[in-house]
């Protein structure tokens, strides 16, 4: 269905675009405008400029401009549609809609709203797995007890567990009528090589991992047993959602500290992550899943030139260090290196 134009009015009429984009990059004021290092390419010097009297960005180094929807379209990949829905969804305005696309829009428009409808379905799947069944919760809410998380951190950071079966999640799902393509789509389920379909993160514990906006986009899961062959994590693949060298762990959580303390701490781990922010250390986040990239330095820098490196002081932690510092620097951004005993 399309949103109806009185809908998209109200929408327009509701939006500040200094409080929305600031929800996504760091914005000083100057002068009569508000200022901040480009969200779309890197560089050392502030060039992003918006507007609150004409409700315009403007970027002079990508050449980029345009009104809220669009900074959402340009920066968070969102199509105009998923735009408008977080706007409204941002402002409480219901959406409604009038006329019937035909099938080809209704199916583009609607696949992408669909993975991300099963995504929220699996990580209440893994959430109440983790809370309410026998073996989720002697294993894998043990674990995170143990390694000291209380019950609000776990529920902050939705986290699960995926039981030790080929295909419970699968039948799960299909039984709540999702479609098998989608959940495939989304990397939640995988296909044999003899066409059986099973459950692609099975006997361990479950990190969601959120956009900067806050969808879920993927999942990590760590096993807990010492099985030969088996990774230690397993992270979903590449989708339509997920593009991990884009993804930092914790943003979603850490932006808005990140902005207020100006400054990033960046750590090699979910639990990393999740640790320092129970322990009230809130600005941190993880280029987990990945080594640092150049799109995940572009994303810090949205929020802060600042970032402080807390990597392990064993050599596989010092190498990455020194790597992650290099690409920083390139960047632009201010470094400072902690290395742990």
């Amino acid at each position: 269905m399309r949103i109806t134009k009185e809908t998209i009015d109200q929408i327009y009429a509701a939006i500040d675009i200094v409080e929305v984009i600031g929800d996504f990059v760091a914005l000083k004021k100057r002068g009569a405008n508000f200022m901040a290092r480009s969200p779309f390419v890197n560089e050392k010097t502030p060039s992003f400029s918006v507007s609150p009297s004409k409700q315009i960005f403007k970027c002079f180094s990508s050449g980029k401009g345009g009104d809220a929807v669009k900074f959402l379209m340009e920066a968070e990949k969102m199509t105009y549609v998923e735009a408008l829905k977080y706007l409204a969804n941002k402002y409480n305005i219901e959406l409604k809609y009038d006329q019937t696309l035909t099938d080809e829009q209704q199916e583009l428009q609607v696949e992408k709203d669909a993975m991300f409808i099963a995504m929220e379905f699996a990580k209440n799947y893994y959430k109440d797995i983790l809370f309410n069944n026998e073996t989720g919760k002697a294993v894998g809410y043990t674990y995170f007890i143990e390694r000291g998380l209380d019950k609000e951190t776990i529920e902050t950071f939705e986290l699960g567990f995926a039981l030790d079966q080929w295909d419970h999640f699968l039948n799960t799902a299909k039984n709540a009528q999702y479609n098998v393509d989608i959940l495939e789509k989304c990397g939640l389920i995988k296909t044999s090589e003899s066409g059986k379909k099973f459950d692609f993160i099975r006997n361990r514990v479950v990190y969601p991992i959120q956009s900067a906006a806050g969808k879920i986009i993927a999942f990590a899961g760590r096993i807990l047993t010492n099985e030969k062959g088996q990774p230690k994590y397993v992270n979903s693949p590449e989708t339509e959602l997920y593009n991990k060298s884009e993804v930092l762990y914790g943003l979603f959580q850490a932006k808005n500290e990140i902005r207020s303390e100006n400054n990033c701490l960046l750590v090699e781990g979910y639990m990393d992550v999740i640790s320092l922010y129970q322990a009230g250390i809130r600005n941190v986040v993880a280029s987990s899943g990945t080594s640092l990239t150049p799109g995940q330095i572009k994303l810090i820098s949205r929020f802060t030139e600042n970032v402080t490196v807390l990597y392990d002081g064993d050599a596989a932690g010092i190498k990455a260090a020194i790597r992650g510092t290099d690409l920083l620097l390139d960047s632009g951004l201010k470094i400072k290196v902690l290395l742990f005993p």
